[in-house]
């Protein structure tokens, strides 16, 4: 039994097909416009050179860039009523504050404060207001919305008031697609109701992507479960990703390094991921991506979900370099490198033409003979330039002096090789397509954030509370128990609060439960 595992960067769309943790067949196809063509491409060229049977797939694993490109590029992004249950406790910043004047052009979204909220323990501040939230849900029908985002304060420790808000506005929008900000982000009112926004503008195109890529592979055959890859490096299925898009930004660098660790054997490390149009540097911990201990902004709007810490900067294959060797990036031809680039026939100097003529020739990329006349002088300069800018990213990611593996992935890795600095740098096998084979690999995870009176629990029992939630989110979101392990534990005290509360997050990942 095979599963498959896609990866749609903005410039190659890498599959591999893998069987008992084996690389069977490894393929990359130009990212097309619509996302789902390339996707398709990608899988017929993988069964069709394995010369495997549709039959034998037992699961097919995405990543895909479409929701984070959408916010970026302020498109597809649907009309958003949202619902803060706050009053008369948290009125006196009021939702979107911050947002970017651009995102706030590029949709409609109309926020309401109602009464609601809960103290840090889960004790009611004030009771939701049925008859207030049915008035606000009619309203939003009357103008045309259907994503709603429903956050409360304190929602992320008892979420009973958003369940609550949420049946009343179904019972008047029966349609209405709704967003709970207890189901995506962690404690943190504002911060965790922006992600809520967000995920609510992305909900059309989320169903959109979702039933498009479900019809592509139905389209080739396949009939094996199909999942999408978070960005925390696990997998949530296809009707959890639709429901909530916005968990999958920034999936492909951490794809990237948990193939990187997959491949490699190393769960501690430094991970270069250098694509074609950008380089992300992040460092594994524990065969995961550490993740970020600060605000997230996601196209310019701070948000508290998980998210992988991961320094980008514009160089990668495809980046243009200026005439005069000395201006690198950010901009880069994307995936029209194999058109565009002097190694390939074209008229564009990249970063890959820079690699090619310093090597004398890379096999496999283009043709040397294109680049020769380039002035060697003035191409070693701009080779060592680029390796400088990686070696700084490397630096900035590292905490501590502790002596870690580099390990470089990702297409465009041919930018790097022997030493950089102080560090050694490691390819690992099929380094080309690691992001793919973090997506096939990938794990379930379950996730819990608490805060809780040690007081009246005392901390073992109050871990071992938080624990056993995690385990279930994990279990219910496909995992098998006997493959549950802990991968991140956290506690907090809160100052100034009373009965030495402290907050605690518990992370645990497990195995996909699949059908033979």
């Amino acid at each position: 039994m095979y599963r498959i595992g896609i990866d749609v960067g903005g410039t190659n769309t890498d599959a591999v097909l893998m069987r008992d943790g084996q690389v069977v067949q490894a393929v990359k196809a130009p990212t097309s416009a619509d996302v789902t063509g390339g996707v398709l491409q990608a899988l017929r060229d993988l069964v069709q050179g394995a010369g495997v049977e549709y039959a034998s797939l037992r699961a097919v694993m995405i990543g895909t860039t479409h929701f984070t490109n959408a916010l970026v590029e302020r498109q597809h992004l649907a009309p958003v009523g949202m619902i803060r249950l706050a009053r008369p406790a948290s009125t006196g910043i009021p939702p979107l504050s911050g947002w970017p004047e651009d995102l706030l052009a590029a949709g409609r979204l109309d926020c309401r404060i109602a009464g609601g909220g809960y103290e840090f323990d889960g004790a009611v501040l004030a009771p939701v207001q049925g008859e207030e939230i049915r008035a606000i849900a009619a309203e939003f029908a009357a103008a045309g919305i259907r994503n709603i985002a429903i956050s409360g304060v304190f929602s992320s420790i008892n979420d009973a008031q958003e369940r609550e808000a949420a049946a009343h506005v179904l019972a008047v929008l029966p349609q209405a697609r709704v967003t709970l900000s207890s189901e995506i982000g962690r404690v943190g009112l504002l911060d965790r109701e922006n992600a809520a926004i967000l995920n609510a503008a992305l909900g059309d195109l989320g169903e959109k992507t979702i039933n498009a890529l479900r019809a592509a592979l139905r389209e080739a055959g396949v009939e094996a479960p199909f999942y999408i890859t978070q960005n925390d490096g696990t997998l949530m299925d296809a009707e959890r990703a639709a429901r909530f898009p916005i968990l999958t930004v920034a999936s492909g660098p951490t794809n990237s390094m948990r193939g990187a660790a997959f491949l490699s054997g190393c769960k501690d490390a430094i991970v270069v991921d250098i694509g074609g149009t950008t380089s992300d540097v992040g460092v594994l911990v524990n065969g995961f991506p550490r993740q970020t201990g600060t605000a997230v902004e996601v196209g310019g709007v701070r948000t508290n979900f998980r998210m992988p810490d991961v320094y980008s900067l514009g160089l990668g294959g495809g980046t243009l370099v200026a005439d005069d060797y000395q201006t690198i990036g950010p901009h880069s031809v994307g995936f029209r490198l194999r058109s565009e680039a002097l190694v390939f026939g074209g008229r564009t100097l990249t970063a890959t033409d820079i690699a090619v003529a310093a090597a004398g020739g890379i096999d496999g990329i283009g043709d040397p003979a294109l680049v020769a006349d380039l002035d060697p002088a003035r191409v070693a300069a701009c080779l060592a330039r680029m390796r400088c800018m990686i070696l700084a990213a490397i630096d900035r990611m590292r905490t501590s002096d502790q002596p870690l593996p580099v390990l470089v992935v990702g297409g465009g890795s041919v930018l790097l090789h022997g030493t950089l600095g102080q560090f050694e740098l490691r390819l690992p096998p099929h380094f080309a397509v690691a992001n793919a084979v973090g997506a096939a690999m990938a794990q379930v995870s379950g996730e819990a954030d608490r805060v809780l009176r040690l007081a009246d629990i005392g901390r073992d029992a109050a871990i071992a509370q938080v624990r056993a939630e995690a385990q279930q989110k994990a279990l219910e979101a496909g995992a098998t128990a006997d493959s549950l392990e802990l991968v991140d534990i956290e506690d907090v005290p809160l100052a100034y609060m009373p009965g030495d509360a402290t907050r605690i997050r518990v992370r645990v990942v497990g195995n996909l439960q699949t059908t033979s």
